[in-house]
């Protein structure tokens, strides 16, 4: 698949082929939504906690008399009933991590990049670069590349211009190229990346060139 090659400000400079193997295969959505929900539940810390009735703080000793009083009959103040008690069936710190194999970890991949590429979004940059962080900048861009909706960029390594350009614009996200993520492709419309960086993704998903 061909697409063009856009400079920052918007006009064609070239044609760039993508890699069939990674950006035209037929989706998978069942391994995409599979992949989506394990980077969520990875996320997740699993560090809830509450207090059953032997835990909480105060005193064991019998509240009042068993008979005589008229009210039920109780032991202590800690019962889940009472404020201040423990909780019954509580939340306890679990780990919510899921494994998926590495295979499909990357068809999941290939399939989300296959559905921007089939969506004609897919912006492919020549290697670009900010002189200093400046948030105008990366609106110019942007408005030049026509960009409509949320943007993640890709980038082959750390750029602190373009990221702290990027930082103060909530629907546009910069990314590192080998930590290409399903969430971040299925969460942003349009895909903006160098050429270096799609490079880079296409050996990381062992389409290498």
């Amino acid at each position: 698949m061909k697409v063009d090659i856009k400079d920052t400000n918007g006009a064609v400079v070239g044609e760039f082929e993508l890699n069939d193997d990674v950006f035209g295969i037929k989706p998978n959505s069942a391994v995409m939504h599979q992949a989506l929900i394990r980077q969520q539940a990875n996320a997740r810390l699993g560090t809830h906690k509450a207090k059953t009735r032997g835990e909480v703080s105060g005193t064991t000793a019998k509240w009042y008399r068993q008979k005589g009083t008229g009210r039920a009959r109780h032991g202590d103040r800690k019962a889940p009933i009472f404020v201040g008690g423990g909780q019954a069936h509580k939340p306890v710190p679990r780990d919510y991590t899921q494994k998926m194999p590495r295979k499909m970890r990357r068809l999941a991949l290939c399939s989300a990049l296959s559905e921007k590429a089939a969506s004609k979004a897919i912006i492919v940059l020549e290697d670009f670069a900010f002189d200093t962080p400046k948030t105008v900048q990366m609106l110019n861009l942007l408005d030049n590349l026509e960009v409509v909706g949320s943007a993640v960029i890709l980038l082959p390594e750390s750029n602190k211009n373009i990221e702290k350009s990027a930082n103060n614009l909530p629907d546009v996200k910069t990314l590192r190229a080998n930590y290409l993520n399903v969430r971040d492709l299925l969460g942003y419309d349009y895909l903006i990346a160098p050429q270096s960086s799609i490079l880079a993704i296409e050996d990381f998903l062992g389409a290498g060139r």
